[in-house]
């Protein structure tokens, strides 16, 4: 799957250099992929690998390559994708040349289309809209060094994560996956929420000491206490793993209410939310991504 997904990646020209394919390598988005859906479908997991593979790459050239510092470049690039999603994958519409990531999108979005879940079609690409738009509100605050409060940065991690749409192909890769009804149980929505933060605060946790080797990223849940609190580096870190330990048990409590009241549809929806959870932890730890 990592070979496939590589290859699908050097396809499409997102990755270009040896530099770039040797981080997209150390990304592994396989597996975390397989850890966060081991029983999806060998299709469903290759669209889910590749949505992963995209958003390294992404999230790569925002934070490393300097796209992401400099709204005057970013807006443009990002009105071309938001072009791209507004097509919804259809086939029958050829796309202008739009670059990599924009062809790279548009193939993501058609081989959703055509799992012929229109729900979840609109879903991935109503999420990764939101991912995109919330990369301009990033970019605006290195421009200007802002450091955003704690309520503000856990609302808008929510959707820089790029978690909600990856939830949406692990349901589509699900051989099992939730109605709609299922998925549109507020028991669930919030769930979603909970389980997007922890992987996001999880995220934050363990790539801080890489961030911070030259200048602290504005963008990471240390980074925001820190400031919000006037405290140091460990007292930070300390309060970061604190607030995930206590989104975790509100999660646990959550999940057990959800489960005693579900049936096998909810069910098999919250174990898809607790993969991810896990997947994310495990992964991280032996990630060279954050090496």
């Amino acid at each position: 799957m990592a070979g496939e997904s590589l290859e699908w990646a050097r396809t499409f020209g997102l990755v270009d250099s040896s530099q770039r394919v040797h981080r997209l390598e150390r990304a592994d988005a396989a597996g975390l992929a397989g850890r966060a859906c081991p029983d999806g479908s060998v299709e469903g997991l290759r669209l889910l690998t590749d949505l992963i593979s995209w958003l390294f790459v992404m999230d790569d050239a925002c934070d490393e390559d300097g796209l992401g510092a400099d709204p005057v470049r970013l807006g443009p690039a990002i009105s071309t994708l938001l072009d791209v999603l507004d097509r919804c994958g259809d086939p029958d519409v050829v796309p202008p040349a739009v670059g990599p990531l924009g062809d790279a999108l548009h193939d993501l979005c058609r081989r959703t289309r055509l799992r012929d879940q229109a729900g979840l079609l609109l879903r991935f690409v109503s999420q990764m809209r939101e991912y995109l738009l919330a990369l301009l509100w990033e970019a605006g605050n290195r421009e200007r060094r802002r450091v955003p409060e704690v309520a503000e940065y856990v609302q808008l991690r929510r959707h820089i994560g790029g978690v909600h749409p990856c939830l949406t192909l692990t349901d589509l890769a699900s051989t099992r996956p939730s109605g709609p009804t299922q998925r549109a149980d507020p028991g669930l929505v919030a769930l979603d929420l909970l389980a997007v933060d922890l992987v996001c605060w999880c995220n934050d946790l363990f790539s801080y000491g890489k961030e911070s080797q030259t200048d602290p990223d504005a963008h990471n849940l240390v980074t925001v206490i820190a400031q919000d609190s006037d405290a140091d580096e460990v007292t930070s870190l300390r309060s970061a793993a604190h607030r995930f330990n206590q989104g975790l048990a509100t999660y646990l409590d959550a999940e057990e209410a959800l489960r005693a009241a579900g049936g096998d549809g909810i069910r098999d929806a919250l174990a898809a939310r607790r993969n991810w959870v896990r997947a994310t932890y495990d992964w991280s730890v032996v990630a060279a991504r954050y090496a």
